[in-house]
C-alpha cells in the first residue's frame, strides 16, 4: 500500500516551515508518510493502517495556501507549469484537498483528483463537488481512461511506501495518453534520486523531456535539492 503527502514547497519563494500548523513543526523532519498513515480505516476506499500521527487538519492545511497568497507568493506554480503543456485533461495524483485540481478545473481543464487520505478527499469534494475526486491508492488506482497530463506535485513520490516507487510510476504512466506527459516534483534529499526516478520512468515507457529545480522553471543543477521532472509517452505507445 502506498502513502503520499503534499507539502508547501512548490517554488523558490516558499519556506515550508512558515506554513506548518503551530505545534506540528516537528513533522517537517519526520516521515510524513507515517502522518498520513494515521488516518483511520475507512469504508470509502482503501484501508489505511493506524499510525502514531493524528489525521491531517484539512482547515489548517488549506489555510497555508491562503497565507502564501496573502504574502504575495503564487500558490499555483504547479498549475502554471502544467498549463504550459496545454492539456485538456489532467490526473492530479496525490491531490490533497484539491488545490491544484480545482484551479485546473477553473481554467477549463477536465480533471480527476486521487488521494489516499480520506479526510482530504472529503474536503476537496466539499469545496468542488463538480470535480471528480477519488479516494484511492496511486499504485493500484484505475481511472478507466487516459489523460493528456498526469501530475504528482508536492513530494508525492518520496512519500509512497518504500519499494513501491517503480510500481507507482508505472501505474501513473499507464494513465498518460500517447504523446502526453507525466510531471512530478519532489525533494531530492529524502532517498529518491533524479537518476533513479528517471530510471523508473524509462522502465514505464516514458522519455525525459525537461528537468527544473523548481515549479517556477528555475534551471536544473546537478546539486539541486528539489526537482521537477517531465516525461513523455511516445505517440505510438
Amino acid at each position: 500500500m502506498s502513502h503520499f503527502v503534499v507539502c508547501a514547497c512548490t517554488s523558490r519563494n516558499c519556506d515550508p516551515t512558515k506554513f506548518i500548523p503551530e505545534g506540528e513543526e516537528q513533522l517537517v523532519n519526520v516521515d510524513l508518510g507515517d502522518y498520513r498513515a494515521a488516518v483511520s480505516n475507512s469504508d470509502d476506499g482503501p484501508v489505511q493502517p493506524a499510525g502514531k500521527w493524528s489525521p491531517v487538519d484539512t482547515a489548517a492545511y488549506d489555510q497555508q495556501w491562503q497565507e502564501m497568497a496573502a504574502q504575495g507568493h503564487n500558490p499555483h506554480g504547479e498549475v502554471d507549469l502544467v498549463m504550459g503543456y496545454e492539456p485538456t485533461s489532467v490526473l492530479d495524483a496525490g491531490c490533497g484537498t484539491g488545490r491544484i485540481a480545482i484551479e485546473l478545473a477553473r481554467r477549463g481543464v477536465a480533471v480527476v483528483g486521487v488521494d489516499l487520505d480520506a479526510s482530504m478527499i472529503d474536503a476537496a469534494r466539499k469545496k468542488a463537488p463538480e470535480v471528480r475526486f477519488e479516494h484511492n491508492d496511486l499504485m493500484t488506482v484505475d481511472c478507466r481512461r487516459r489523460f493528456d497530463t498526469v501530475v504528482m506535485a508536492g513530494n508525492v513520490m518520496i512519500f509512497v511506501h518504500p519499494g513501491t516507487e517503480a510500481a507507482v510510476v508505472e501505474n501513473m504512466a499507464r494513465h498518460v495518453e500517447p504523446g502526453g506527459v507525466l510531471i512530478a516534483g519532489f525533494q531530492l534529499t529524502a532517498g529518491l534520486s533524479a537518476d533513479t526516478y528517471d530510471g523508473h520512468a524509462k522502465e514505464a515507457g516514458l522519455t525525459v523531456v525537461e528537468r527544473w529545480s523548481t515549479w517556477d522553471r528555475d534551471p536544473w543543477l546537478a546539486n539541486s535539492n528539489y526537482g521537477v521532472f517531465v516525461h513523455r509517452r511516445r505517440v505510438d505507445a
